[in-house]
């Protein structure tokens, strides 16, 4: 039976186990953590903030664990759908789509059911140690070597392959160099964002409310950049609201701040909340200074048996939610790169150029938005004046035309492609919306 070692245990990294394990490959996973059920990860400081698993990442962790969602909501995770998921705009809340669902739930609780359930595997070992490097024989992986957590000691772990699911702190491109193999291009965006989440507990002050959300925008002439927010019913009978800004407006731990700011967002859930509820607990603040996307794809010399998965290939502007069903989606793509005849041993170009397609939809969306930030300079790709504006009245459209507002998550919660955005009809009743609210 082949063995493959899997470097971290992340959501990314999990999802890649039992995209493994389904095919009959024995895996061993390399965390410096461990993977206890209960236990919080400290390579993952922004996991006390609000993560989104957009819709199409929780059809995803469905397929690799069966039932997920409703044990999540048996263990106090909320499902929002449809008028309970409130999206606003500068000052608008945009049409509701039915059966459109989100699920409330912290990160820490999500990765407790995922490690619960990996751990049941008896196809699947744990090694507990901090990996330092590849063992590259000829051309190919054969090993990692592996620092032990308690003794410091520097072991090889034999494989058939390896996936580097260590996240955007990745040095797997800094071994590949020590070998004498090439690294990815990077692009990067600098954003320059900051971001705060704090818990509050959750009473009867918002009915019929389960997920709100104040999107992206543009900063204003004289206003400066409006805080983005987003919040969400809990489990625990709590409600996490996250606030994100830029540059010299990223939000501090200060309390009395934090309630400040939420009071003055345009949305009315968040003032809400801020006004009647008890703060549980410090905020929790984190920065993030640049977007990043490491090309493998463009790499034509690869060593055999080699894969990289989750934020170790990119990692967006966390506002828009995409790490966790990007994650999800690079473990879809090894499966189907194995399935169809995917040779562990053999460079592997297919399986890149599969995730290339997710990574880059992702890339659009996020950096599309970003470039509208008057702090972040680019790089513009080419026709992004005409782009910026189509999505500008796409906006617009979303907030008055359920169809088009339908179609726009789709995109945005990553069940279609951006160029379905593109496509005649879609444009035409987008200038249909625009021109009645023009009247």
């Amino acid at each position: 039976m082949q063995h493959v070692v899997v470097l971290g245990g992340s959501i990314a990294g999990l999802a890649a186990v039992r995209a493994l394990r389904s095919l009959g490959t024995r895996v061993t996973v390399v965390e410096p953590d461990g993977l206890a059920a209960t236990a919080a990860r400290r390579g993952v400081p922004q996991s006390g903030q609000l993560h989104a698993l957009l819709d199409m990442g929780r059809t995803q962790a469905e397929r690799w664990f069966p039932g997920l969602s409703k044990d999540l909501v048996a263990d106090g995770a909320v499902l929002g759908s449809g008028s309970e998921i409130q999206l606003f705009s500068n000052g608008r809340r945009k049409v509701s789509v039915p059966g459109n669902e989100l699920i409330g739930v912290s990160r820490g609780l999500l990765e407790e059911h995922i490690r619960r359930r990996t751990l049941l595997d008896d196809g699947v070992t744990v090694r507990v140690g901090a990996a330092c490097g590849l063992d590259i024989r000829g051309a190919r992986v054969v090993g990692v070597r592996v620092r032990a957590a308690d003794s410091g000691e520097v072991q090889v772990v034999p494989a058939d392959a390896v996936v580097d699911a260590t996240g955007r702190s990745s040095r797997l491109a800094s071994w590949l160099r020590e070998e004498g193999w090439p690294e990815p291009p990077v692009d990067r965006m600098r954003i320059d964002l900051g971001y705060a989440t704090a818990r509050f507990r959750r009473g009867t002050e918002l009915p019929g409310v389960r997920v709100a959300h104040q999107l992206p925008a543009a900063a204003s002439g004289t206003g400066g950049q409006p805080d983005t927010g987003a919040m969400a019913a809990v489990e625990g009978g709590q409600w996490m609201a996250v606030i994100a800004a830029y540059a010299g407006k990223r939000p501090t731990r200060d309390p009395a701040e934090f309630r400040r700011r939420m009071g003055e967002m345009d949305a009315s859930p968040f003032g809400v909340v801020a006004d009647r509820c008890e703060l549980i607990g410090e905020v929790e603040t984190y920065s993030m200074a640049h977007s990043s996307r490491r090309r493998w794809w463009d790499v034509e010399r690869l060593p055999g048996g080699l894969f990289v998965a989750g934020d170790a290939v990119a990692s967006f502007n966390p506002v828009y939610g995409q790490g966790m069903t990007s994650a999800l989606l690079h473990a879809s793509c090894l499966a189907a790169y194995l399935r169809k005849g995917g040779d562990l041993h053999a460079p592997a170009h297919a399986y890149f150029h599969r995730i290339r397609v997710v990574v880059n939809a992702a890339w659009e969306i996020s950096t599309l938005s970003d470039l509208a930030q008057p702090h972040v300079t680019g790089p513009y790709p080419r026709g992004y004046a005409m782009a910026r504006k189509m999505a500008e009245r796409m906006e617009e459209a979303s907030m008055t035309d359920a169809w088009v507002n339908e179609r726009f998550l789709d995109v945005v919660n990553m069940r279609r492609r951006p160029a379905d955005l593109r496509a005649p009809r879609f444009l035409w009743r987008v200038a249909m919306a625009c021109a009645r609210g023009e009247r």
